[in-house]
């Protein structure tokens, strides 16, 4: 079986100059970044002293269920004679914190409005988020339900 092996680096920025001697007196600031990529500006959520203009990871992690099921199904879409002509998702995620600060999520649900070129191809349309789902890398690796609750237009 292959095997895909990703890198990239994470570099704390948010040393104000006395590092971690305080709780309150470091920024969770940081940037994610990989050769010949954009860097993405990410912090820690704002409940957690983080810097709400920037990315946390748990905002990530729920864009990167978004976006794998998204590629599976446009792929998908493409394969089985269905034309895609937008795809738009709000996908939400719920995390629970514990008293003792540590937490998880608990679920993600998936909202994407899909547009198709034909009316014929509604049905078939609808099928393929169950596919995508199965084969989606990202929600196969998580340990909590990823819902799905879509949408089908047809294109004007």
């Amino acid at each position: 079986m292959p095997s895909h092996n990703y890198a990239l680096t994470v570099s704390w920025t948010g040393n104000r100059g006395d590092g971690t001697a305080d709780a309150a007196g470091y920024d969770r600031d940081h940037v994610v970044s990989a050769p010949g990529k954009a860097e993405i500006g990410a912090s820690s959520d704002p409940h957690f002293r983080g810097n709400p203009e920037l990315w946390n990871p748990e905002e990530l992690l729920v864009a990167s269920l978004s976006s794998c099921h998204m590629l599976w199904y446009l792929g998908l879409a493409a394969a089985s004679g269905v034309t895609v002509t937008d795809y738009v998702d709000s996908p939400t995620g719920i995390m629970t914190e514990q008293s003792d600060g540590s937490g998880q999520f608990v679920e993600v649900t998936l909202v994407p409005v899909v547009t198709v070129a034909e009316s014929s191809m509604v049905t078939r349309a609808e099928e393929l988020h169950a596919a995508a789902a199965a084969k989606c890398f990202i929600a196969r690796s998580v340990n909590f339900p990823v819902r799905h609750r879509p949408t089908t237009r047809v294109d004007a």
